[in-house]
């Protein structure tokens, strides 16, 4: 392990549509972080893309850059079947892993993983990055003061219609291939929805089996609902085949509510026949604040912004409701 290095030298797997934009350039941006090295399979691709990006190094060998002695931590940002095999492998290689959303492909895999964190000094951080993104931060800093009370309910409604476009679509379009996806749009979206919720309202009580419709294994309707231990109740609703889009997440509290999109720059507070509205912009690397925690993190100045074990709290929650 490099514990006392006081640079996070990071090398990326998979260098696809999630790493031009939203995640690759931060690691060069984040203080005490250097992006050194990055691998792809297609050696012209992963070579454009060092070119593009000013990565003085690139490999076609995800074992060479795991175990590159100048690198000391590892984003995977592969398509969710490589996840677990990745991951382990860095682990074996002592070097700390910033692993894409869903960590893994299902609750088997998620033991796995951390059975093999059990006695080892590496660290993980799960990519549920909105944690850290200012919309987000406020609806939390709204629920801790207690702005509309104690929360009752919460409800999530989202619909994407074919023309929707919430989500990315790729040449090969794995999000469809349930073997390399987990089983489609639900498992590529949900996990930061519900992530979410984990955060915002902490420990489960209760997960209930959802509502499911699917084609060849790709999850086209999912609904499904959780108790938490506080009291209170989840309804979440993944509509991808639906006429109309749609994208709300409701919370509701004794003294009023907060209404804002996973997907939009605005929450709206109703309180005693009162509306306040606050807006947002993302920062252009939507990743960038989340991996400055990460960056501190592997470091040793901050706790972990998303550890694997909340992370496989989700990837129960998502098995539940898919009948897993």
């Amino acid at each position: 392990m490099y514990m006392n290095s006081s640079i996070i030298n990071w090398g990326i797997i998979g260098c696809g549509d999630v790493t031009e934009v939203k995640s690759g350039p931060a690691f060069q941006k984040v203080k005490n972080s250097a992006l050194i090295s990055v691998m792809r399979r297609n050696e012209d691709k992963v070579k454009d893309f060092a070119k593009r990006h000013q990565v003085s190094s690139y490999t076609t060998s995800a074992s060479k850059l795991i175990n590159d002695e100048n690198i000391n931590a590892i984003y995977i940002a592969t398509p969710p079947a490589s996840h677990l095999n990745y991951t382990l492998q860095a682990i074996q290689a002592g070097k700390n892993v910033y692993l894409e959303k869903p960590m893994v492909l299902n609750s088997n895999e998620a033991n796995l993983l951390l059975s093999a964190l059990k006695g080892s000094d590496v660290k993980v951080t799960v990519a549920h990055y909105r944690r850290h993104l200012p919309l987000f931060v406020k609806v939390k800093e709204l629920l801790d003061a207690k702005i509309i009370g104690k929360v009752v309910s919460v409800e999530i409604d989202i619909a994407q219609s074919k023309n929707a476009n919430l989500i990315a679509i790729t040449d090969e379009n794995w999000r469809l291939n349930p073997e390399i996806s987990g089983g489609g749009y639900f498992h590529d979206i949900a996990p930061h929805q519900i992530d979410l919720m984990y955060y915002y309202f902490g420990e489960i009580s209760n997960i209930k089996k959802g509502f499911v419709t699917d084609s060849a294994n790709v999850m086209d309707l999912v609904k499904g609902e959780i108790e938490f231990k506080n009291g209170v109740q989840f309804k979440g609703s993944w509509d991808f085949i639906a006429s109309e889009d749609s994208d709300r997440c409701t919370i509701a509290g004794e003294k009023g509510s907060i209404a804002f999109s996973f997907y939009s720059d605005e929450i709206r507070v109703e309180t005693n026949n009162k509306t306040e509205t606050f807006k947002f912009e993302n920062p252009k690397h939507v990743q960038q604040p989340m991996i400055e925690q990460v960056v501190g993190y592997f470091l040793g100045e901050n706790e972990n912004p998303c550890s694997a074990e909340e992370a496989a709290v989700v990837t129960k929650i998502m098995d539940t409701f898919c009948g897993i």
